[in-house]
C-alpha cells in the first residue's frame, strides 16, 4: 500500500511539474498559425445492448460543430481524451463498436444529418461554413466514483510547442522533449448517485484552450 502511495505521489507530481511549466496558447497566433471555430452540445448518456453484449452498455458522448473560416483548408488530425477526477484517463472510441455511433447517428438525425464520427472524419476541414463539420466523440462508461470530469479535445488548431521533460532524460542526459497541442479543454461537475448511474447530471463549468 505503501508503495501504491508514492507511485501515485510521483505521478502527481510530474502532472504538477508539467501544468506549471506549460505555456499557454497564444493571444494572438502567428501568420502560420490557425484554428477552427467550434462549438459543442453537453455530453449525454445511451445504453444500449449490442450482439454479443451480455448486458446493456453505457456509453457518454458530446456532438462538436467546427467551421474552419482561417481562409485556408487545413488538416485535421483529432484526439479526445476524458479524465476523470479519481486519474482514470479514457481515450475517445475506446471499445466502442461502429453501431454505437449509428445509434448515435439516427438519435440526431434530424438536428445532424451529416453526422461523422470522430474516427471517421477525415483528415481536412475545407474552408467556409459550408464545409462545417458536425462530429460525435465517444467514450464507454467511466468511473462511478467520480464527482468531475474534463474533456480534452486537440486537432482544432496547429499551434503546438515543444518543451523539456521535468523528470526524464535522453541517452545523452538531455531533457526529454515534450510536444504540446493547442487543446479545447471543457470542465464539468458530476451530481448523482453512483448507484443510479442513468440519473447522473453534468454540471457545466466551463472551456479553456490549454496547451497539453
Amino acid at each position: 500500500m505503501k508503495g501504491f502511495v508514492s507511485e501515485i505521489s510521483a505521478i502527481l507530481m510530474v502532472m504538477a511539474c508539467v501544468s506549471l511549466g506549460a505555456p499557454e496558447p497564444a493571444i494572438v497566433q502567428g501568420p502560420d498559425e490557425w484554428t477552427v471555430d467550434a462549438t459543442f452540445e453537453h455530453p449525454q448518456q445511451i445504453i444500449l445492448q449490442l450482439g454479443g453484449d451480455k448486458q446493456p452498455r453505457r456509453y457518454w458522448y458530446m456532438i462538436i460543430t467546427l467551421t474552419n473560416k482561417t481562409n485556408r483548408d487545413v488538416d485535421f488530425y483529432p484526439k479526445s481524451e476524458l479524465m476523470t477526477d479519481t486519474f482514470e484517463i479514457v481515450p475517445a472510441g475506446k471499445g466502442t463498436s461502429a453501431a454505437v455511433f449509428e445509434q448515435i447517428k439516427r438519435r440526431h438525425q434530424g438536428m445532424y444529418p451529416f453526422l461523422e464520427s470522430l474516427e471517421k472524419a477525415g483528415n481536412k476541414i475545407l474552408q467556409g461554413e459550408d464545409n462545417t463539420k458536425d462530429i460525435a466523440i465517444i467514450w464507454p462508461d467511466f468511473d462511478a466514483q467520480a464527482k468531475g470530469i474534463k474533456i480534452f479535445i486537440a486537432g482544432l488548431s496547429n499551434e503546438a510547442i515543444a518543451i523539456d521533460h521535468p523528470t526524464a532524460k535522453d541517452e545523452t542526459g538531455k531533457p526529454v522533449k515534450i510536444y504540446l497541442r493547442k487543446t479545447l479543454e471543457l470542465s464539468y461537475k458530476l451530481r448523482g448517485d453512483a448507484a443510479f448511474r442513468s440519473g447522473a447530471k453534468l454540471i457545466y463549468e466551463g472551456k479553456d484552450w490549454i496547451m497539453r
